[in-house]
């Protein structure tokens, strides 16, 4: 019988975090873009409510505040009233970020985003301004990284004004240093995939590039579902904020990517689906094969896919995790090589800097091997890191 895992004592190899996020400067939008554009570029503006975000005029505003709570207790929590003076400066400063990781038993983290967790359609709807956007954020999250020995893993997002400008970024990001990037819509730019996508699925595949898809976007409907996006307090929020971590908001896009048809022509592209859990997937994959034995036939959907729905998630599918005990009792309806932990530093779901806590009760009578897999292993092999096999 494999040994167990019980403490964090055992653990002899570097913990890479598979979902953490930068809050990113407040400057950066305005140093960045052409002249033109910087009126309506992302910036931030003080209120008596705290730092809030305005993009392209004010046509949408984020506050800061969920995004930015790691070390705070539960009971400080707060949706506004935020600013980048009292956050922790290891949201937007990279020393300050590795003496955290440091303090939370972290060798590495991949790097997602804050104020595009919604996708580069936040910016603008102008094609111009949104894809100078994109290029300054992907620009200064290579700058923040550099300089971290390797610790610190950037993720480009991808733009959503076309497939051609989506590819354009995707080869840019390969070319300069991101080792995958985040996508908020099919790569044409619309929630329904196309034939013209397949220019991105294909360089994605050559590379083996991680492409991946954060809660919060890809969403046919309101961010946090429910249409009462806007109400930041009551049980209404809580309840949405519960489905989004359970797989509610994610397993829609999941559909719309696994029965697209793409995994047909491209069998080896990865998926990453990120800060969803995994508790959710084997109840989708059991379902997923029911109906698709059932209604093959009849829907001709048996001409486009050959594979079952569970073969191709196995294959091509990755997801990360932080506090799902229930799906560490089901790992064994799932692929456990593509599974990877995250803290989701500096956001609400982290528990910095008692992310070993957390660890030791959630991996706690799971065979140390998997374990292994899903802390160090499995995002090694993905994103292709030189990490040290041992501390």
């Amino acid at each position: 019988m494999s040994e167990l895992f019980h403490d964090v004592a055992s653990i002899d190899y570097p913990i890479v975090d598979a979902d953490a996020h930068v809050n990113e400067p407040p400057d950066l939008w305005l140093e960045r873009v052409p002249r033109k554009w910087r009126e309506r570029a992302p910036q931030v503006q003080k209120t008596d409510k705290g730092d809030i975000w305005i993009f392209d005029g004010g046509k949408e505003k984020w506050p800061v505040g969920l995004t930015a709570v790691a070390g705070m207790s539960f009971f400080d929590y707060k949706a506004f009233g935020l600013t980048y003076e009292t956050i922790r400066p290891g949201s937007f400063d990279t020393k300050a970020r590795l003496a955290d990781m440091d303090a939370d038993g972290i060798y590495a983290q991949v790097l997602y985003p804050s104020v595009t967790l919604k996708g580069a359609k936040i910016y603008s709807g102008e094609r111009e301004l949104q894809i100078a956007c994109v290029r300054a954020y992907n620009e200064w999250l290579l700058e923040f990284c550099e300089g971290s020995g390797g610790r610190l893993i950037p993720q480009a997002i991808i733009p959503t004004t076309g497939v051609d400008d989506a590819v354009a970024e995707l080869e840019w990001a390969m070319e300069h240093g991101h080792r995958g990037a985040v996508i908020s819509s099919f790569p044409n730019g619309s929630l329904d995939p196309a034939p013209e996508d397949d220019a991105f699925w294909a360089a994605a595949q050559e590379a083996a590039w991680p492409v991946a898809v954060h809660i919060g976007s890809f969403l046919r409907g309101p961010v946090m579902g429910g249409g009462r996006t806007r109400n930041w307090t009551g049980l209404a929020f809580v309840g949405a904020a519960a489905l989004t971590k359970a797989g509610g908001q994610t397993l829609p896009a999941v559909c719309e990517i696994l029965f697209s048809g793409i995994f047909e022509r491209f069998p080896d592209l990865r998926i990453l689906l990120v800060e969803a859990n995994i508790g959710w997937i084997p109840t989708l994959l059991e379902q997923s094969d029911d109906m698709f034995m059932r209604y093959r036939w009849y829907t001709g959907a048996h001409e486009e896919m050959k594979s079952t729905p569970s073969e191709i998630f196995h294959r091509n599918f990755w997801a990360t995790f932080m506090l799902d005990t229930v799906g560490m009792d089901l790992l064994h309806r799932m692929n456990v090589d593509h599974l990877m932990w995250s803290t989701d530093y500096p956001h609400s779901g982290s528990d910095w800097p008692n992310s070993r806590v957390v660890i030791e009760r959630v991996f706690r009578g799971v065979p140390a091997h998997l374990v292994r897999q899903m802390l160090h292993e499995n995002a090694v092999d993905l994103y292709d890191l030189d990490v040290p096999a041992s501390r």
